[in-house]
């Protein structure tokens, strides 16, 4: 096996902020609301990325019982920037949290594989964060994504 895949991985990826840091409150604001994403430019990097993984991260203050959801995942694509398409909307993960006994705060990440070889220039990920109650529960998520498939190594910074 090629060294390089065993010690140098970082060599071979990209990370970018996929999104715009997002708050929801249970029966509020933000709650079950699409957070869309920032616009990538893969012609930016001198070398377009044909792949990619969506991590999403999150933290949810749960009641007992209750629940955090991502659903509405996708990714959109744009060849000027400004018309946006779904290019793949993904499988949603659906619960990802339960709040446990006595409530608290569950932390935790979403992630999901994105082939890339035929989306257009730009793109973003959309994602909706949903809490089942309808109190006090609240939750704060992010999207990031992290670029491979570039012709050159090592990818862009």
């Amino acid at each position: 096996m090629d060294r390089m895949y065993m010690t140098d991985v970082a060599s071979m990826i990209t990370a970018r902020i996929a999104s715009a840091f997002a708050s929801a409150t249970a029966g509020g604001a933000g709650n079950n609301t699409e957070v869309v994403g920032l616009a990538i430019d893969r012609a930016a990097f001198g070398s377009v990325p044909l792949c990619g993984e969506i991590e999403i991260p999150f933290e949810a203050v749960l009641g007992a019982g209750d629940t955090f959801s991502i659903t509405g995942l996708q990714v959109e694509d744009s060849a000027d920037g400004a018309a946006w398409a779904t290019y793949e909307a993904l499988t949603a993960p659906g619960v990802v949290a339960t709040g446990p006994a006595g409530g608290g705060t569950v932390r935790g990440q979403v992630t999901a594989d994105i082939n890339l070889s035929s989306a257009r220039r730009y793109i973003r990920i959309d994602h909706t964060p949903v809490l089942s109650a309808a109190a006090t529960d609240t939750a704060k998520t992010v999207a990031v994504l992290v670029l491979g498939g570039f012709d050159e190594l090592p990818a862009p910074v």
